[in-house]
Formats: C-alpha cells, structure tokens, sequence
C-alpha cells in the first residue's frame, strides 16, 4: 500500500523546518521525500531505500532540474528501519538542506540551484504519513 501526497503552493522559506513523523512499513522497498519548485524541479529528494540492488539498505540523496537527475549521494547504512515509526526534519538552511533522522543521525545535501523558497512538496512510497508541519 503505497502513499503520496502532493502540496503545491506552499511556502518553505530558508531557516525553515518541514518535520514529517510517519511510520516505515513492514515490507518497505523505499520511499521518498522531494522538496522543489514541481516534480521536474526537485532541490531535494530524499529517498531511503530498504533493497536497493547495489547497496542494500542505503539513503539516496538527489536533486533534479528540468526533469532531469543530477549525482545521486548515497550514504550507507540506512538507519531507519522497517516497521518503525519516525520523526524526520528536513531544513532549508542556505546553501544547503539539513535532513535529521532518529538517533542523531544528520545529513547536509547542497542546494545546488540556491533555492530560497521551496513551493512543493510531495511525500511518497512505502510510508504510512502521520503528522508533518512546516516551522
């Protein structure tokens, strides 16, 4: 059972928090969290990933421009877990996005495109969404 929620038109603004709680699945594969301008313009994709074929368990970070994918990072292991719930914050903090997960694991992807105003957000995959707000 596979989520998405779409938000267009909101305002995250540099300094700015997005804090998602949510719970992992049972038999999660992945799931995403994207920041950007529209889904062809993503400063932020955050995607966790519980089987990729190269790594396993890994966190995938990535953006996109005019549709197209720059370098993913990937950062092996992924802490998260399966059937977990999860409180994730992800900041706009300049030049780059700070994305906290549980057990103080932090990770700084660059705002490559130096987005100051991020208008949509979408959330999807393997996750069952229980809170978010922005602050």
């Amino acid at each position: 059972m596979s989520m998405q929620l779409e938000l267009k038109d909101v305002i995250l603004r540099t300094g700015d928090q997005l804090k998602i709680r949510g719970f992992v699945l049972h038999d999660a594969d992945r799931f995403h969290i994207d920041l950007g301008n529209d889904a062809n313009d993503l400063a932020l994709h955050f995607n966790p990933r519980f089987h990729d074929n190269a790594d396993g368990s890994v966190l995938v970070f990535n953006s996109k421009t005019a549709g197209c994918w720059g370098e993913e990072r990937r950062e092996i292991p992924n802490p998260l877990h399966r059937g977990k719930e999860v409180k994730i914050v992800l900041k706009l903090a300049g030049d780059v996005f700070e994305v906290e997960i549980p057990d103080d694991h932090e990770f700084k992807f660059p705002n490559a495109e130096s987005v100051d105003v991020i208008s949509y957000i979408r959330i999807g995959g393997d996750f069952k969404l229980t809170s978010f707000k922005i602050c």
